[in-house]
């Protein structure tokens, strides 16, 4: 017991010190995982442990996805598709005050309906409406960040990447059940968000007064339609059994080339930029995914998870006390991590614990998922901030002030989805995706 406890010492101090000398996280994990495994067993024995374990958390046909929907994403945000979405987005909010910016959150969720990627979305949206915004006399900083906030919802709103992830460390949870149990939620997240712009819209005197002609509606929807069919296509495909969420991923990256193709958007030259930004991507969560698996056996041969479980439960055995701590936990690790290894470090930790007291693992991914999409929007490492700034060629500090009222409207979703499982099991429980126990309380986790 006294070796394992100095293992995980080792492995905690070294990964802290090289992140604090500016080593990439994944690097620390993965040094200071190895280093770990070196205190409990002999190098030989311990560098076979490593290799074994690198080689087993890579090994899931569901991690297969993750490449797919990242390239899919990629074709869409240069095949022209986005410039369709934000015409279809246009005509469902252009009623609406400060029409334009209204427009900027639905454009981000159907992108990321489409691309999964809350920073393709964010990019792509940013550059198209930003300039049109600044044309009508909006601030540059409430452009940006209403852009900025409304874009995580594409990491909650199938397909999803981090779902993904959580599914294969999670153990036995669907991923089509997760895909349907982020529509409420990222909808949630998007719908606040278009009310609080709303009143600041209104404040700010931001208000259309443009209106189209119904032959024009028709022509823009009908524009949109074979861009939002693949939204049909994937999803449909994977409820119906037609194929696998990673089989699904596949026929996006089809569709989406085929879409670009016909579109005349992407040229041949294009495409080894676009497939390298893609494998770029893919390879920094793949070696996150392996160097955890090797902190994951550290910690579970410390007993980590379990002590954790001890002490939170030694404080309170209250379902709503437990979640508050696991939801700042994780508010204040997002600030600092990205969400992928941030999953792949703490659910092995946290979900046993929910379980322990009858939390879905489908309602806690999303729930985690959910905090962790918090942390894209803020410094040090926000990787939505930093883009949504970049695009709109603003500083952060001008953004920080607009953007404060949505982290409010946003911290009371993440409450709702904490506490109320209805929002996040009734789709994939009416789709009988999820088998919930008898008398399940589908209002309230601590009923």
């Amino acid at each position: 017991m006294e070796q394992a406890a100095i293992a995980a010492l080792v492995m905690v101090v070294s990964i802290v010190i090289m992140l604090a000398l500016g080593f990439p996280i994944g690097l620390s994990i993965g040094a200071g995982a190895a280093a770990a495994v070196m205190v409990v067993l002999p190098f030989q024995q311990a560098m076979m442990t490593a290799a074994k374990r690198t080689f087993t958390g890579a090994n899931s046909f569901s991690l297969l996805a993750i490449p797919f929907f990242v390239l899919a994403g990629n074709i869409m945000n240069n095949g022209g598709i986005a410039k369709r979405l934000i015409g279809c987005a246009q005509i469902l909010a252009h009623k609406l005050p400060g029409s334009l910016a209204q427009t900027n959150i639905v454009a981000n969720m159907l992108f990321g309906a489409i691309s999964g990627s809350g920073v393709a979305a964010a990019s792509a949206m940013g550059g198209i409406l930003g300039p049109m915004e600044e044309e009508e006399g909006y601030a540059r900083e409430f452009s940006a960040a209403v852009n900025i906030a409304s874009g995580p919802t594409g990491m909650m709103i199938p397909p999803s990447n981090i779902m993904i992830v959580y599914s294969t460390v999670a153990g036995s949870v669907s991923i089509a059940a997760l895909f349907m149990a982020g529509y409420v939620p990222g909808i949630l997240w998007g719908v606040g968000c278009m009310i609080l712009t709303g009143f600041m819209a209104h404040k700010r005197g931001y208000v259309s007064t443009e209106k189209y002609p119904f032959r024009q509606v028709l022509k823009t929807l009908w524009a949109g339609i074979p861009s939002l069919l693949l939204i049909v296509i994937v999803i449909g495909g994977i409820l119906g059994g037609v194929f696998t969420a990673t089989e699904g991923s596949a026929i996006a990256v089809v569709y989406s080339l085929v879409l670009s193709a016909v579109y005349r958007s992407i040229k041949m030259k294009d495409l080894p930029k676009i497939l390298l930004a893609s494998v770029k991507t893919t390879a920094v969560v793949e070696f996150l995914v392996c160097v955890s698996s090797i902190m994951s056996w550290v910690m579970s041969y410390a007993k980590i998870p379990q002590m954790i479980s001890d002490a939170m439960l030694g404080i309170s055995n209250n379902p709503i006390i437990i979640l508050i701590i696991m939801n700042i936990i994780l508010l204040l690790v997002g600030t600092f991590m990205d969400p992928t290894p941030a999953v792949l470090i703490f659910t092995p930790i946290f979900l046993p614990i929910v379980q322990s007291f009858g939390m879905h693992p489908v309602h806690f991914g999303l729930m985690m998922v959910m905090n962790l999409c918090v942390g894209t929007l803020t410094p040090p490492v926000g990787a939505i901030l930093f883009a949504g700034c970049k695009i709109a060629d603003v500083k952060i500090d001008q953004v920080i002030k607009t953007l404060l009222p949505f982290f409010g409207v946003v911290l009371v979703a993440l409450l709702l989805v904490t506490y109320v499982p209805f929002l996040s099991l009734a789709i994939p429980n009416a789709l009988k995706l999820i088998t919930l126990p008898a008398g399940f309380n589908m209002f309230f986790v601590g009923g």
